[in-house]
C-alpha cells in the first residue's frame, strides 16, 4: 500500500506544471502548489481513499487558483514595471512567436474553458478524470473543450481542421 506522503510527493511535479499553465507566474504557481500541499495534508482525513489521490489534489488546487482570482478581482492587481517585456527587442525564434501567440489565446479564454484545455491537453488525463476535478458532467467539458479549441483556432489564425466523413 503506498503511503499517503509518498503519493503526495509524486504527484508534485504534475501539481506544479498546471500551475505554472495556469498562473503563467512562477512565483504564483510554486505559492498555489504550497498551499494546495498545505490544504491536502491539513485535510487528509477528508479523503476517501476510492481511488488515486492525483484528482483529489488537482480539485483543491483548482479550487484554491479560483479563489485567488475571485481575490485578485476585488484588490486588483500589482505589476512589477521591471517584469513587463521591452517592446523593442526582436523575438528571436518565429517558433517562440507561435507558442508567445498561442499562450495569449489561452489567457484570454474563459476561465472554465481554460481549465479544461489544460487538464486534458496539458496534463493528459482522460475526459472522465478531467470532468470528475471540475465537477461537471463529461459531455460538459466535452463542450468547453470544443470552444476551447474553435477560439484558439480563430484567435491564432490557425485554419479549422477539415471534416471527416464518413467512407462505405
Amino acid at each position: 500500500m503506498v503511503d499517503f506522503r509518498d503519493e503526495l510527493q509524486a504527484c508534485v511535479p504534475a501539481l506544479r506544471r498546471y500551475a505554472r499553465a495556469l498562473t503563467r507566474n512562477i512565483d504564483h504557481a510554486d505559492d498555489l502548489v504550497q498551499d494546495c500541499l498545505e490544504r491536502a495534508m491539513s485535510r487528509r482525513l477528508l479523503f476517501r481513499p476510492r481511488g488515486p489521490l492525483r484528482p483529489w489534489l488537482f480539485t483543491i488546487l483548482t479550487n484554491l487558483h479560483r479563489n485567488t482570482l475571485r481575490n485578485r478581482r476585488r484588490h486588483g492587481e500589482m505589476v512589477d514595471i521591471d517584469t513587463l517585456p521591452d517592446l523593442a527587442v526582436p523575438a528571436p525564434q518565429p517558433g517562440h512567436l507561435a507558442l508567445a501567440e498561442l499562450a495569449r489565446a489561452i489567457e484570454t479564454l474563459p476561465l472554465e474553458q481554460k481549465e479544461a484545455l489544460l487538464l486534458v491537453t496539458l496534463e493528459g488525463l482522460p475526459y472522465a478524470d478531467a470532468a470528475a476535478i471540475l465537477g461537471i458532467p463529461t459531455g460538459t467539458l466535452m463542450s468547453r473543450l470544443g470552444r476551447a479549441r474553435s477560439t484558439l483556432r480563430a484567435l491564432t489564425g490557425t485554419p479549422a481542421e477539415p471534416h471527416l466523413r464518413t467512407v462505405k
